[in-house]
């Protein structure tokens, strides 16, 4: 009896060990028309293993890329489409430039300081600057609720964009009103009472 504990590992477990068989098979066809008659039947079958993924757009090239993987790149045929290399198959991507640094208040977020930095792109008294303003200023309270269940003033939203700015921009307060921002978490209902309760509690 053969064990499946001696027998090498599949590279695509998912697609089990009889396609694994056929794909070593293949590699044994000394005719190369007969080898690429016998890659597009097990293309075939490797489909027909996942139906509901046939009508994905590159569904047809993955399987010939994991066909080529299954036979380590081994398998000389006319491949219908151009297949993945080997050794870009491992490649990692290049990492994504994240930019790093100390965030000042970690509950408004990097995002709030970079709009910061974009309001003195606008002159001062402009329009564009005036909404932008307000705009950062509702999001910086809309992210403090979030944080904080308990609510904040405006006083309070004020007097951190006046510390992010190093005192540069200032709101007296009155003069812009932000809007009321409630936290949206929602609650746990309270049970409803049937008729079966409700005559448990009248015995009581």
């Amino acid at each position: 009896m053969e064990y499946f504990t001696g027998l090498k590992n599949l590279v695509l477990p998912e697609y089990g060990r009889n396609i694994q068989n056929m794909v070593d098979h293949a590699l044994t066809i000394e005719d190369r028309a007969e080898r690429t008659r016998c890659a597009k039947t097990i293309i075939n079958l490797m489909g027909n293993m996942f139906p509901h993924l046939r009508n994905v757009e590159d569904f047809k090239y993955k399987l010939w890329d994991h066909l080529a993987i299954m036979a380590d790149f081994q398998l000389d045929i006319d491949y219908p489409y151009e297949i993945v290399k080997k050794e870009n198959l491992y490649t990692r991507p290049d990492t994504a430039p994240y930019k790093s640094g100390r965030i000042k208040y970690r509950h408004y977020g990097m995002v709030i300081e970079n709009m910061i930095q974009k309001v003195f792109e606008y002159p001062e008294g402009s329009p564009e600057r005036e909404q932008l303003i307000l705009l950062v200023a509702n999001h910086m309270k809309k992210s403090y609720i979030s944080w904080n269940k308990e609510g904040v003033d405006d006083a309070k939203i004020f007097q951190d964009l006046a510390e992010y700015t190093k005192g540069k921009l200032t709101i007296a307060l009155g003069s812009m009103k932000l809007f009321e921002i409630k936290d949206n978490q929602p609650r746990l209902n309270k049970p409803k009472m049937n008729n079966n309760n409700m005559k448990k509690q009248g015995k009581n």
